[in-house]
């Protein structure tokens, strides 16, 4: 698909300098720029790349004066990288667009959808599941008995849904996913072994979510595994039996969150971070990756480390451990002075 200059501009609501009739196929990076492809530069540190790109088309910040001849059409917006975003979302919504059901799929009788569904071949609806308006569910997707689905929300290839599980609007759940598992719960018995205690809680998901490919969130023993209202959750994040996780809160790849904790909103937490389960971590957290969390933290914290603690607290000793080298060798030589005076006496 092409689009020209003028196009692209009016969709940004831009002012082209250059040929409006410039067409692009493709977006590229500056520095890989080529004939036919469009791209951005909103970084100063990137300008001398304007001058020597083979990009055809080039968003620019209003502002910008170039030093010397672009041989670049150029486009000038008042943010050049939210422009360039929201070309990628565009971009992106012409190249996923699907419409209509594939065959085969499996949909049972009582399951609803409404207008302008996608669905995959190889899916299956199960019982009373109810669809909203332009959802989107690519192949191989199971989904559950009861599950609710919100309108525009989009499902890929493979993952699958439990029973009970309620997903707003405007979600995007990646392939691989598995939503509504059991929790991990087991009783030990009298033989030494393990009695399962049975998982019969849902998930409930909010509106504008995203659940990176390989995700696993838990349904709850009792009551409700929660994820509010904009969370951003990476890949292979694992979230255990009733744990919520507050508004816009965001969260880095291979973190692992136990059961019944309640996290804020507005947090960000970083990769590989382990959580332990029932305890209370407050609004506008900041947990920085691989950082061990056995307490609740209270709002607004900066915190790192194994055993976390305070940021700045951390840094300090930092410092101290990266000298310990230096403190055992000068220890060494304190005792070697300590042992000579000793045999001199």
């Amino acid at each position: 698909m092409k689009f020209t200059a003028k196009q692209i501009s009016e969709i940004l609501q831009g002012e082209v300098y250059g040929n409006p009739n410039e067409e692009v196929s493709k977006l590229s990076k500056i520095e890989e720029g080529e004939k036919g492809s469009l791209t951005f530069l909103s970084n100063p540190k990137y300008n001398s790349w304007l001058y020597t790109t083979d990009a055809s088309v080039v968003i620019v910040d209003i502002k910008f004066i170039p030093e010397k001849e672009v041989s670049s059409t150029m486009i000038k917006v008042e943010d050049p990288y939210m422009a360039f975003t929201k070309l990628l979302e565009y971009y992106n919504d012409v190249k996923l667009h699907r419409g209509g059901i594939e065959e085969p799929v499996f949909i049972n009788g009582s399951a609803s959808y409404g207008d302008d569904l996608y669905l995959g071949a190889f899916s299956y609806l199960s019982e009373n599941v109810r669809l909203g308006n332009n959802v989107k569910i690519y192949p191989n997707v199971f989904i559950g008995a009861n599950t609710v689905i919100g309108d525009n929300t989009t499902i890929f290839s493979g993952a699958k849904i439990y029973a009970d599980t309620e997903i707003g609007k405007d979600c995007v759940i990646h392939s691989g996913c598995i939503i509504g598992s059991d929790g991990f719960g087991f009783a030990p018995d009298k033989t030494g072994g393990y009695s399962k205690i049975p998982q019969i809680g849902n998930v409930i998901i909010g509106d504008h979510v995203d659940i990176g490919s390989g995700t696993t969130i838990d349904r709850a023993t009792l009551g409700s595994t929660v994820i509010k209202h904009g969370v951003k959750l990476d890949n292979q994040i694992h979230v255990a039996h009733n744990v919520e996780i507050g508004e816009n809160t965001v969260i880095a790849a291979q973190t692992g969150i136990a059961g019944s904790t309640k996290i804020g909103k507005e947090c960000k937490i970083g990769g590989q971070v382990g959580i332990v389960g029932h305890i209370t971590i407050g609004n506008n957290v900041r947990i920085q990756a691989q950082s061990g969390i056995g307490k609740s933290i209270p709002d607004n914290e900066i915190v790192q480390g194994s055993p976390a603690m305070p940021y700045n607290e951390f840094n300090k000793s930092y410092v101290h451990f990266r000298n310990l080298p230096k403190f055992s060798s000068r220890l060494d030589e304190l005792e070697k002075l300590r042992d000579q005076k000793n045999m001199e006496k």
